[in-house]
């Protein structure tokens, strides 16, 4: 199996901003929670808070969104055209997705790809309360050792080095800039 992480790898942005920025458009009112955000990503940088404090913090905005699972389907309609073209020649049908990016955002477009394998933060997505902790470093493989369908990995690919954890865990590692793979 090949394990990919999702955010600037095999989609080419960050996928949660993009839908930050997305659901600001519609729904202007999230702009009231902009201050909040500014505190907590200081607060985050002076290390008096987790970055999962943080990232709830952030995902306040969820509150004004109506319907989340409309406005999802809406963005990954117009986004689709963002995963990476070498990804989709070289999908396979046992490929896991393994992203600190929330779980209830990666599922569609997961399950509309075919990807049926997918590890994600698990956010309340009328909340942005985390349940766990955030799928990121070192828990990407805790969660994946925990999975049904762990196993040998052939081949790993991503955009950081934070998930050199992983890394370790292929056969062969890539580091993705762009649209360009290089040996890890």
């Amino acid at each position: 199996m090949n394990v990919y992480d999702f955010d600037k790898t095999i989609y080419k942005r960050d996928s949660t901003v993009d839908f930050y920025f997305y659901c600001m458009k519609k729904y202007p009112k999230m702009l009231l929670e902009v201050v909040r955000l500014l505190m907590a990503f200081i607060r985050y940088q002076l290390n008096t808070i987790t970055k999962t404090q943080a990232k709830e913090v952030f995902y306040r905005f969820l509150r004004y969104i109506p319907d989340v699972d409309k406005e999802i389907a809406i963005f990954w309609e117009t986004k689709i055209v963002d995963i990476k073209g070498w990804y989709l020649k070289q999908q396979k049908e046992d490929d896991v997705i393994i992203s600190a990016s929330p779980e209830f955002l990666l599922k569609p477009i997961c399950d509309r790809l075919g990807i049926k394998y997918l590890i994600a933060s698990r956010i309340d997505k009328k909340t942005g309360i985390t349940t766990g902790n955030n799928c990121y470093g070192e828990e990407k493989v805790v969660r994946f050792k925990q999975a049904d369908y762990y196993g040998k990995v052939a081949e790993f690919y991503s955009d950081s080095y934070s998930d050199d954890p992983l890394a370790k865990l292929a056969s062969k590692s890539f580091l993705v800039k762009g649209d360009n793979l290089s040996d890890w």
